[in-house]
């Protein structure tokens, strides 16, 4: 029988406590609603239409970055250039301003009285308390994890291999298409699945930019503060599984096309 190192015992004590931190609030939840309050949750139309957006703007928000966040990770991985390293700490400015100063910015930024406000208006739509406002908003607080994921998944790619492609004579755009993006995958589609979660998650700076339509941790906080916590755990427990599932099923069809 192979020994227990004391040390791995004293670790493994420490690792439960945190997983029962992680899990134990979560859990405390559940068992505090009953089966029939999480059915009628489900059938709720306000939380289902609160869900659906949730989903679908934190989609597009992840969608619609990513085509611009990708080549600029692999800029910030293959090249050297002035304010490199000014324009990495930028990035992750969103990750540690409060959330709801976030909010504050953004509103600022698509307001009325602003170039992008006026041009939305000229379409005629107020992108305050629109759709687009909250997927701005999600965008903004979660695209450090797609950027810093994929600008990893770029620097481990040999770079003998993209010179060699170029020697031979391949463009530039088709080295990085048919071998830096297929080789860094692994970490654009981790990084592109914390980017919609994260972003699902978001609450202070939606709910500046965007009360209304309710995506569904506004809808939460709203029955919390209206009803109480009787009203806001179901909901929670609801969007959690939904969060869970997706999160989950992102993962599979991930290592299916890393598999593949």
């Amino acid at each position: 029988m192979k020994k227990i190192e004391p040390v791995n015992l004293i670790f493994a004590f420490l690792g439960g406590i945190v997983l029962l931190f992680i899990l134990g609030p979560l859990l405390s939840m559940f068992f505090a609603s009953s089966p029939q309050e999480i059915f009628e949750t489900t059938k709720d139309v306000e939380v289902q239409n609160s869900i659906w957006l949730t989903l679908l703007t934190s989609m597009g928000a992840t969608v619609v970055f990513s085509i611009f966040a990708i080549p600029l990770s692999y800029l910030l991985a293959r090249k050297n250039f002035y304010f490199k390293k000014l324009i990495i700490g930028i990035i992750d400015i969103p990750v540690v301003i409060p959330h709801s100063a976030a909010g504050i910015a953004i509103l600022g930024f698509i307001s009325r009285d602003t170039v992008i406000g006026k041009t939305a208006s000229y379409f005629g739509f107020n992108l305050i308390g629109h759709p687009i406002s909250i997927s701005i908003a999600m965008a903004f607080v979660s695209i450090p994890f797609l950027l810093n994921s994929a600008r990893d998944g770029f620097s481990s790619v040999p770079v003998r291999l993209e010179k060699a492609a170029l020697n031979l004579g391949a463009s530039p755009i088709r080295v990085f298409f048919t071998i830096s993006l297929p080789l860094a995958w692994r970490n654009i589609i981790s990084g592109l699945i914390m980017m919609f979660a994260r972003g699902m998650s978001e609450f202070g700076a939606v709910i500046i930019v965007a009360y209304h339509p309710m995506i569904t941790p506004v809808l939460i906080y709203e029955r919390f503060g209206a009803f109480g916590l009787k009203y806001a755990r179901p909901v929670s427990i609801v969007f959690i599984g939904v969060c869970l599932i997706f999160f989950i099923l992102l993962r599979l069809l991930s290592k299916e096309r890393k598999n593949a």
